[in-house]
Parts: C-alpha cells; structure tokens; sequence
C-alpha cells in the first residue's frame, strides 16, 4: 500500500463518543442495543453505558444468514446469538463496527426476525465507509471514512477495553 493510499485512520474512541452523543437524544429510552459480532458485540456493550436509558443489550451471529454462505462456507468463530429480550414489538439498534456493502446488516435484519417481529429497527456504525451494494443506510454515524476497495477497516479491542482501528489489505487480495 503506498503512502498515497493511506487513509487517516480516525481515533476508534473518539469515533465512540461521536456516535454515542449522536445516538444520546434521539434512540427510544427502552431501545434494545444489538451488536453484529464481533465488532459490532463490543460497540453495543459499551454504547449501552454511553446512551441514557434502560438498554437491553443482545449480540447476533449472522454466519448462517449471509448471502454468501453456500459459495463460502462457515467462517472459523461462529458464536451464538444471543437475544434475551422479546424481538415481538421491541424497538431494536442494530449496531455494527464497519458498514460496507449492506450484507451483514441485511443479514441480521433477516436473523432478527426469526425471534420475533420488532416494532423498528435502526442502524448504528462506527464507520461509514461507502460502497453499498444494497440500498441500506445506517441512522447513526460515528464516523465516514473513504477506502479503496481492496483495503478493510478492522476494529479490535485490547485487554483493557479500548477500542482502535486499522486500514489492512481485504483477505484474498
């Protein structure tokens, strides 16, 4: 990658705090944060402490509803969705760490619904990077971030819980 392509990669905290006080006056009190692992698990642990209100917080696995699961098969570290709130009539923020094509999202949307019928649901990413290839928009941004296709943005977290972002060559490039 040359220096010419290098994105600046935005501060993952301060990305955080963004969209938490985007999200802070406008999500219903009692809103259920669900988080797309495994990015997207972490973000929604730790905005259900940012945002005011009573937050359920679950987690989604979207590994078996993905478009591309006969072509690709099941990736190493499913995890088990975990939902223990009623999805009949809740008003939902699906959390995501990167929104890019709109597949995962779609995904767990589809995934959502096999526990239930939710009265809303809304989307909330740390980063925006463009690209979309369904027509899915998230509600609340941390932050958008311009990348070359064939880059990623990966978020990770350390042993102590803080959160950083990374611009790595996308698998298979």
């Amino acid at each position: 990658m040359s220096a010419a392509a290098a994105p600046e990669i935005p501060d993952a905290e301060a990305a955080l705090a963004a969209l938490a006080a985007r999200m802070r006056d406008a999500v219903a009190y009692d809103a259920a944060f669900v988080g797309i692992y495994s990015g997207g698990a972490w973000l929604a642990e730790r905005l259900g402490a940012m945002v005011p209100g009573n937050h359920a917080v679950g987690y989604i696995d979207v590994s078996y509803y993905r478009d591309d699961y006969s072509t690709s098969g099941l990736k190493g570290g499913a995890k088990r969705t975990e939902l223990a709130f009623d999805v009949d009539g809740a008003t939902i923020v699906l959390v995501d760490d990167v929104l890019y094509t709109g597949r995962s999202v779609r995904a767990a949307i589809n995934e959502l619904f096999d526990f239930g019928r939710p009265a809303r649901i809304e989307l909330a990413v740390l980063v925006d990077r463009g690209g979309r290839e369904l027509p899915i928009q998230p509600d609340y941004v941390g932050v958008r971030l311009a990348v070359a296709r064939e880059l990623s943005i990966e978020l990770s977290k350390d042993p102590g819980g803080l959160l950083s972002l990374a611009v790595e060559p996308r698998a298979g490039n």
